[in-house]
């Protein structure tokens, strides 16, 4: 089940509907879509920049000029 709210002041405040019972371990995760677009953590773009050039650690140096052949086992160039 999942509950919806808002932090106010350090303390969350649960939306209509029910409310988790004292003592209830929670894990709280921000939800971006439905901040303000002045308040996100950047835009598309700027997401997605965060993960330019992480893949290219522990692949094959020729990876772009044989992609055939990792992706399908077609001949190397």
């Amino acid at each position: 089940m999942s509950y919806r709210g808002k932090v106010r002041n350090g303390v969350v405040e649960f939306e209509d509907g029910p409310v988790p019972p004292d003592g209830t371990i929670v894990r709280i995760e921000p939800v971006d879509e439905l901040r303000p677009p002045d308040q996100r953590s950047g835009t598309l773009g700027e997401r997605l920049l965060r993960h330019a050039g992480t893949a290219g650690e522990g692949l094959p140096a020729d990876l772009a000029r044989n992609h055939d052949h990792y992706l399908h086992g077609q001949p190397r160039r």
